[in-house]
């Protein structure tokens, strides 16, 4: 089977990124599929791919959306392909992985803002994809996902497949957690008896850094010395606000900044527990590797990753709106060793079951089952 894949940036930047790569990567390792990526960039990794260019209109704002969709749509018509496989908004296609929610809820509901022309354009490109006479074989990232989605759109439930993305099972493997711990520990000044909470993530407000900075500090000011607790943030933000936050509430010496790192997998090692009580996120790759990296974790009920999660056995899920006080409880039950070695046994046990493989093997089952209807396998 010839497939196209459609994607703006194909590469390892950004979540959906991530998961497009490993995916196509994957997937385009197999004997019976011929893969075809169109995109407008793209970083050439080791498997047999084409790559086709998609033009951008870059000005005014508002033609990106729209000029993606047309011109990928335009060089598809242009060849043979048995299915297209998008995971950005076009106008027709076979398949549609959707890595976020509708548009225009997240604009009004997530960010509180008023739809720009840029954001009405976008919307309009995700309705004409999915609604009409062809309405794509549907694969949300998460349940939060599919959910969000109908509340927009009366799409059949047939239609829809939630595939979540999946994890490397040796990409925490080939590392030794006593050296990390070690090394990591030594290199941002903590001591092998701290307890480190490590928070992953490049946008500091939807991910709530400020509500994990808070229930730290609800904390350790019930009692300084019990409480040998520090926090890793990894990623990209404004750092001074929070460092501001940390210090009016009197833990600034319990806050490390790390900034972007491409050994994320070192500081999974030489942490205890994740933290991420996001505003909203469709799923949260963070939370996957965590689980990988044998951590307990703290999210919120808007994080899509809690369909891999039962509350108080892989860690915790917490409420819609969870307050510092809800974030200090559950870091207090994790303050105790055994219970956090257990939970993240228990998590890695779970994530161990994500693989890329198997996120792979579940988008070809549905590659062949939607080729045979077409009656083109």
């Amino acid at each position: 089977m010839k497939i196209a894949v459609v994607i703006p940036k194909f590469g390892l930047v950004g979540g959906a990124e991530k998961f497009v790569y490993q995916l196509t990567e994957q997937l385009a390792f197999q004997e019976d599929l011929e893969i075809h990526v169109f995109a407008n960039q793209w970083s050439m990794g080791n498997a047999p791919i084409t790559f086709h260019k998609v033009p951008i209109i870059p000005f005014p704002r508002f033609m990106r959306p729209i000029s993606f969709a047309y011109f990928s749509n335009k060089r598809i018509r242009s060849k043979v392909y048995d299915l297209v496989h998008s995971h950005d908004r076009i106008f027709r296609m076979d398949l549609f992985t959707m890595h976020g929610i509708p548009h225009k809820t997240w604009i009004k509901e997530v960010r509180r803002k008023h739809l720009s022309l840029f954001d009405r354009s976008t919307a309009w490109v995700e309705e004409k994809g999915l609604t009409g006479l062809h309405i794509p074989m549907i694969l949300p990232v998460s349940t939060l996902v599919k959910d969000e989605l109908l509340k927009l759109y009366d799409i059949p439930e047939s239609k829809i497949h939630v595939i979540h993305p999946g994890v490397s099972t040796n990409r925490f493997s080939v590392f030794d957690r006593e050296t990390c711990r070690h090394e990591i520990r030594q290199r941002h000044g903590l001591s092998s008896s701290d307890v480190v909470v490590l928070f992953v993530g490049m946008n500091f407000e939807i991910k709530r850094l400020d509500l994990v900075i808070q229930g730290i500090a609800g904390l350790v000011n019930k009692d300084r010395r019990l409480y040998r607790v520090k926090l890793l943030v990894v990623g990209r933000g404004n750092t001074n606000k929070y460092l501001t936050l940390a210090k009016d509430l009197g833990i600034s010496d319990r806050v490390v900044f790390i900034g972007v790192t491409h050994e994320v997998e070192k500081y999974y090692m030489a942490s205890d527990i994740f933290v991420m009580p996001s505003r909203f996120d469709t799923f949260g790759l963070a939370v996957l590797e965590a689980m990988m990296a044998e951590l307990p974790v703290i999210i919120s009920q808007k994080v899509g990753a809690r369909d891999l999660i039962e509350s108080g056995v892989q860690g915790f899920v917490l409420s819609d709106d969870p307050s510092p006080a809800d974030v200090a409880e559950k870091l207090a039950v994790l303050m105790e060793r055994e219970k956090r070695l257990k939970m993240g046994k228990n998590a890695q046990e779970v994530a161990l079951q994500y693989t890329w493989d198997r996120t792979a093997d579940q988008v070809q089952e549905l590659y062949q089952l939607l080729a045979r209807q077409k009656g083109d396998y």
